[in-house]
């Protein structure tokens, strides 16, 4: 993955993580705190050091809770709950960085710095109007001591989190979710919970379940009128009816799904895979998303090569909102 191409996973990434933080306040507009709390969600280096630290996201909420009611109490006002429910994805509605937040986030793409999540939390250590500082201090430590620990953790190279492969349609990112791995592994191998990750799975029946095993299929009914934010669904009529096959099955450390539609025999299926290991404070991931052609389909090498950016940007678009789904559900 080409340098433009991490700097824009990482913002989308952040962006989206501060902007549902955001939202759980009322507020149309994320600021640097949205930022840090986006962070400690984050799968690679800047959160696991904030997670080395014991920065996990319910214990970052509850400081920047009591630093903005602090704030209010110095001017006599009582501070209402934090304790809102994400609603980002379910309005239409704009939302947006702060001016500071904005002028952060390019600070970190500027003068040959990375762009990614390590870029951006050095920027957060050295803003100055002293937020982030007085955040980090009622989590028990310091500017100092975190950029210390990132200095360390960025000493030991690391591999690419994020691989998109456009010729074979696949891509590959990690992920972070704040549950332990039995609970991940719970919402992820379950068959009747995949409707709580997929964003476009509506439905699935599955009767008289007793456990899952691989080649067994069950079918799903797609989201065909509404998605959460309100906005219409244009969709085909053999798009409606899915089929979703457990493919591959490790427990506790790896499952695949499949996903075809039964009557668009033409279509490609989509292939999820997702590997799981303990980290400090949750579960790592490892998303992999393939579109496989069908048996028998004629592969077009010219119009391939021309259609190679549209697929890059659509399986690396669905694989961001499997990923974000699939954070929420612990958020």
């Amino acid at each position: 993955m080409s340098r433009l191409t991490r700097m824009m996973a990482a913002s989308q990434a952040v962006s989206l993580a501060a902007m549902e933080e955001a939202s759980r306040r009322g507020r149309r507009t994320a600021d640097i705190d949205d930022m840090l709390l986006a962070l400690s969600i984050d799968s690679g280096v800047a959160g696991q050091v904030l997670r080395s630290l014991g920065i996990t996201i319910d214990r970052a909420r509850a400081a920047v809770s009591l630093q903005h009611a602090q704030q209010l109490s110095h001017v006599g006002i009582s501070a209402a709950s934090d304790d809102g429910r994400i609603t980002f994805h379910e309005t239409a509605a704009a939302f947006e960085w702060s001016k500071r937040a904005l002028e952060l986030l390019t600070r970190s793409t500027q003068k040959g710095k990375n762009g990614d999540a390590a870029a951006m939390l050095r920027e957060l250590l050295d803003e100055p109007s002293g937020l982030i500082a007085e955040i980090l201090a009622h989590l028990g430590t310091s500017t100092d001591a975190v950029r210390s620990r990132l200095d360390d953790a960025e000493r030991i190279p690391s591999h690419n989190a994020n691989a998109i492969d456009p010729a074979r349609r696949r891509a590959a990112s990690d992920a972070f979710v704040s549950a332990p791995p039995s609970e991940a592994w719970a919402l992820l191998s379950d068959p009747r919970r995949v409707p709580e990750w997929d964003p476009g799975i509506a439905s699935i029946t599955v009767p008289e379940y007793n456990g899952a095993a691989t080649g067994m299929a069950w079918e799903a009914r797609s989201v065909t009128e509404r998605r959460h934010d309100g906005k219409p669904i244009r969709m085909k009529p053999e798009a409606v009816r899915q089929q979703v096959e457990l493919t591959h099955l490790e427990p506790d450390h790896a499952i695949a799904w499949r996903f075809t539609y039964p009557d668009a025999p033409h279509s490609n299926a989509r292939h999820v895979r997702i590997d799981l290991a303990p980290a400090a404070g949750g579960t790592q991931l490892r998303l992999t998303l393939q579109r496989e052609r069908r048996p028998g389909t004629k592969r077009r090498r010219i119009r391939g090569f021309i259609l190679r950016p549209a697929h890059r940007f659509i399986v690396w678009l669905q694989l961001t909102q499997l990923t974000a789904e699939i954070s929420r559900v612990y958020r």
